[in-house]
């Protein structure tokens, strides 16, 4: 469970409170407690996938495992652009935090009028990029150290938070901030608020935020009653860490000065305050007179996500070395140094396709978008692989068996689908056009001979991926959720309420719920029999222990 929390508490507290009062004002509390519940039941599908092969990696290899390498790719895909991009997001909440500091101000440049957060200036991306550079040398030389310190580091990550919300509550708490700037609903009117609020979910960091479970699960197998502790594990660091983010976004709110809140009059012009804008709790602290909290924040901020920077790069670098294993990147993603055995050259390209989503979107609001609709599109894949796998291995023991699976399985894949849609048209399209150019980079690679290992893609047992990928396409291009305001590098609050799409709003989750379904049924149905399962299980490559 302490292995997850770790995970689960990085940048997310540093921006998101603010983030999501922008976007959905006092009521994105609410989006904590909705968005708490999803992430909930995909973990739990995941308890019992990784209970069933507690492997490394295991969030992208269920889907090779139950329907082959075309999925497995894709799924793999959304698995790697999801670790190389969290190491330029927690490298960007540094910098931004930074730019508090009087030396490092130009680093930082307000918001455009509506935006949700601000965007780093050109010596803002260039501090970034030589972050990113040290992240690189770091994993190059090995960092076991990091990976020694990992529990103090988790111990500091919750305390450091925990202290701001014990401090603020008993301090600085005012109750009428609740219904100030345009009331409790704001934006105005319950349509518009519950629209604000899911798009806040990936929008404003509140998914991104609560994702990590995974870790509990690789330990889970280990433990002497997997059953029993592996969806208390799950359930409890998400439970921890959402009450904490919870009882963040309230002191927040509640800790802001009055005075702030009228001077701005709507919450969603509260990120035009520059200096609130580039460090949200930092500023709230400073301007209540509690300068020595200030000071463990801007420590925090740069403990918190460096670490996780750290760790996911190295991540990234295991995941671009799995599937070059598999036959689907370049043989030269696998070349690791004799005496460290750390992938070099994955190393340095994934700070590369880090720095490639850092640059176009210079700020933690613009980059957390990508990351969530990355991150759920690879845990969309666990659901579906469940399904399957208890109809080709219905016998396999399990240490943990997810009751009513039947129900919570498609619930957690519709679920998933929610969240990507929310993230807005200019996500999902973005995402889809990154896809594309993995599949084009696979096909190069054995096009090439880059890789002869390339394996078959299993089209019988994929049948239902193409039809996925373009009906969630167009489900988001005509759905309510049609802007995100990703291509103008900050989401605005227009954008989180707007409805620029053709179908109603709540018609159009009730198209995608529908649709999810009968994807899940396609799904299961083309499920790989028993014994190919087997043979891609067992000759799965296990990557060796890394020097980290």
């Amino acid at each position: 469970m302490w292995a997850s929390e770790g995970s689960i508490i990085g940048s997310g507290w540093l921006f998101g409170a603010l983030a999501a009062l922008v976007a959905a004002g006092p009521s994105a509390l609410l989006g904590w407690v909705l968005a708490s519940i999803i992430v909930i039941v995909l973990a739990l599908v995941h308890a019992e996938l990784g209970g069933l092969y507690p492997v490394t990696g295991g969030t992208s290899r269920y889907p090779h495992y139950a329907f082959g390498s075309l999925a497995g790719a894709t799924f793999g895909w959304f698995a790697y652009i999801q670790a190389a991009t969290v190491a330029p997001i927690e490298v960007l909440a540094t910098i931004q935090y930074f730019s508090i500091v009087s030396w490092a101000h130009s680093w930082y440049k307000p918001p455009i009028p509506g935006a949700l957060l601000g965007t780093l200036s050109g010596g803002g991306i260039v501090a970034a990029v030589v972050l990113m550079v040290f992240f690189v040398i770091v994993n190059l030389i090995g960092i076991r150290w990091l990976a020694n310190l990992n529990t103090g580091i988790t111990t500091w990550k919750v305390i450091v938070p925990a202290l701001v919300v014990v401090v603020l509550l008993f301090t600085h708490f005012h109750t009428g901030n609740f219904t100030a700037g345009g009331g409790f609903w704001a934006p105005g009117g319950t349509n518009h608020a519950a629209q604000a609020i899911f798009r806040a979910l990936p929008g404003a960091g509140i998914v991104f935020a609560l994702l990590g479970f995974e870790q509990a699960i690789q330990l889970g197998g280990e433990s002497a009653n997997p059953q029993r502790d592996l969806p208390r594990a799950v359930i409890g660091s998400i439970i921890i860490g959402a009450i904490l983010y919870i009882l963040l976004q309230l002191v927040f709110i509640a800790g802001l000065n009055p005075a702030t809140i009228a001077h701005f009059h709507t919450w969603s012009h509260l990120s035009d305050d520059t200096l609130l804008g580039a460090g949200p709790f930092y500023t709230l602290l400073k301007v209540a007179g509690l300068a020595w909290l200030a000071w463990i924040i801007r420590i925090d901020a740069v403990v918190s996500p460096g670490g996780t920077g750290l760790i996911y790069l190295t991540s990234a670098s295991r995941l671009s070395f799995g599937m070059s294993k598999n036959g689907l990147l370049p043989v030269q993603l696998e070349k690791v140094h004799p005496k460290t055995k750390i992938p070099v050259i994955g190393v340095i390209v994934s700070a590369i396709v880090g720095l490639l989503f850092l640059l176009p979107f210079p700020s933690w609001a613009s980059l957390v978008n990508i990351v969530t609709g990355a991150s759920v599109l690879m845990y969309a894949g666990a659901p579906l692989a469940l399904g399957a796998l208890r109809k080709s291995k219905p016998n396999q023991p399990r240490s943990y068996k997810l009751p009513g699976f039947k129900v919570v399985a498609p619930i957690a894949f519709i679920l998933a689908n929610f969240i990507v849609y929310w993230s807005g048209w200019n996500t999902v399209s973005l995402l889809m056009a990154v896809l594309l150019v993995g599949y084009l980079i696979m096909a190069l690679s054995s096009a090439l001979h880059l890789n002869d290992h390339m394996p078959k893609m299993d089209w019988g047992a994929s049948v239902w991926i193409f039809p996925y990928l373009v009906g969630m396409t167009l489900i988001s291009y005509f759905g309510n959720f049609g802007t995100g305001g990703i291509f103008g590098l900050a989401a605005t609050s227009k954008d989180l309420i707007g409805a620029q799409g053709d179908l109603p709003f709540w018609w159009d989750m009730l198209v995608l719920a529908v649709f999810s379904v009968g994807i899940y049924l396609l799904a299961v149905r083309s499920a790989l029999p028993e014994a190919k399962v087997d043979e891609y299980v067992q000759g799965t490559y296990v990557a060796p222990v890394l020097a980290h």
